[in-house]
């Protein structure tokens, strides 16, 4: 990338408008059965099918997005997403509506991708990611609050995301531009061609990124029929209880983005996933209003806390961005299949047992992300432990005092690799002068 960094928030818009269709999945997947005639498993299927469509369109341009360029992707991504969730919207013949929702999904893929290959490229990738959820979680905050006031219909959910895909436009005119003789024209540092660093760790993460994203969706996709069925709560209730969800979620995001790199990435992630896990059980075992409550709420402020740091570890193990797109997609692909297995789950161990299950899982993925944030965070550099060849501090050569002090990294910055340049010393410059 070019040495002078880029603003975040054009990254972020497009960030909001890819993500948005997975926040607003349970309200799509619901306004589909009843505004359609679909049922439930039938809507699901087409919710699964738009999510599979988008981690499509997330693997096919993982390593694509620099070859291409930034702006004309993300572009490409919101035409087509403003193109297929506004004809989905537009009809009531089912076929349309799966046509528009796969289109639509390819383009939320599209711009996701774009979006995780630019905050990679940042210089604080954890921070950008952060900027992305909070406006992701605002913004599908407040589309939650607002649906329901807009009348009945597949239509309104839809035709929001649409809406705010074409308001994200502007935002890619700031995005690097089309690339020429196969470089970037604005990018003259990437290599498209690289090998893909730090694989064995890249598909780790992947892979539990996959259960991980799965077992959250799992439970939110039967949260709504254990609030009414098991806890005994009202639409009206369980409805105020996701959207108290939703605002501790926005706190969460606030909380991540305070604490950045303190703790480094293993311990919120390893600690919020294991968290996470007891709030899962805490929720699918609810029988009243006080423990579902607490644990549909305590579940939404640690979730975007560990999905940020999850955003900023892959981010960290590719500077073009590819394990970011890669990583990301698999969650697509575990948030496409949550749902189903959620209902599965449930139908056989009941709401109670599937919530152990999901706690098993969580916690058993928790040791290998943990392990990949720890191998690929870097040793932790101290003062004076750059040394040169023969063995004396960095500190020791720059001289003492505060000057020097200035000129010493900060604690907890990965160790740099020292280039050693070869000088000829006086004598063999004058060998070589007297042997020609």
């Amino acid at each position: 990338m070019s040495a002078r960094p880029r603003a975040a928030w054009p990254l972020v818009a497009v960030f909001t408008a890819g993500y948005l269709a997975a926040y607003l999945l349970p309200t799509v997947v619901g306004r589909l059965s009843a505004g359609l005639g679909l049922t439930p498993a039938e809507a699901g299927l087409v919710g699964s099918t738009l999510l599979l469509s988008s981690a499509t369109a997330g693997f096919t341009l993982a390593s694509r997005v620099e070859r291409h360029g930034p702006r004309r992707l993300a572009r490409l991504g919101l035409l087509l997403a403003i193109t297929g969730y506004g004809a989905a919207a537009l009809t009531t013949l089912i076929p349309l509506v799966v046509a528009g929702a796969i289109v639509g999904g390819l383009g939320s893929g599209t711009a996701t991708a774009v979006a995780a290959a630019g905050i990679a490229a940042q210089r604080d990738p954890h921070r950008a990611s952060t900027l992305g959820l909070l406006s992701v979680s605002a913004t599908a905050g407040a589309l939650y609050l607002t649906i329901p006031h807009l009348g009945g219909g597949h239509a309104t959910p839809l035709a929001a995301i649409a809406v705010v895909a074409a308001l994200s436009w502007p935002a890619t005119r700031w995005l690097p531009g089309a690339y020429g003789s196969g470089r970037p024209v604005e990018t003259a540092g990437a290599a498209p061609g690289v090998r893909l660093p730090h694989r064995r760790s890249g598909t780790v993460l992947a892979a539990t990124m996959l259960c991980w994203s799965l077992a959250q969706n799992a439970l939110w996709g039967v949260s709504g029929r254990i609030g009414l069925t098991q806890a005994g709560l009202s639409e009206v209730t369980v409805g105020m209880v996701f959207a108290a969800g939703l605002g501790a979620g926005l706190l969460g995001v606030l909380g991540a983005g305070a604490l950045g790199a303190r703790l480094g990435r293993a311990v919120p992630i390893g600690a919020g996933t294991a968290i996470i896990a007891l709030c899962i059980v805490a929720s699918s075992s609810a029988r009243g209003l006080v423990s579902f409550a607490s644990g549909e709420i305590l579940w939404n402020v640690f979730y975007p806390v560990v999905l940020s740091y999850l955003i900023g570890l892959s981010a960290s193990l590719d500077p073009h961005g590819r394990w970011a797109v890669l990583a990301g997609s698999a969650s697509s692909l575990g948030v496409a299949c949550g749902p189903l297995t959620g209902s599965l789950l449930s139908q056989y161990a009941g709401y109670a047992g599937m919530g152990y299950v999901l706690c098993a899982l969580l916690l058993l993925i928790a040791a290998p992300l943990s392990a990949v944030a720890v191998h690929t965070s870097g040793r932790p550099l101290v003062p004076g432990s750059i040394r040169r060849r023969g063995g004396t501090p960095a500190a020791v050569v720059a001289g003492r005092g505060l000057a020097s002090a200035a000129l010493l990294p900060q604690i907890g910055v990965p160790e740099q690799e020292i280039a050693e340049i070869p000088i000829a010393s006086r004598a063999r410059r004058r060998r070589k002068v007297l042997a020609s």
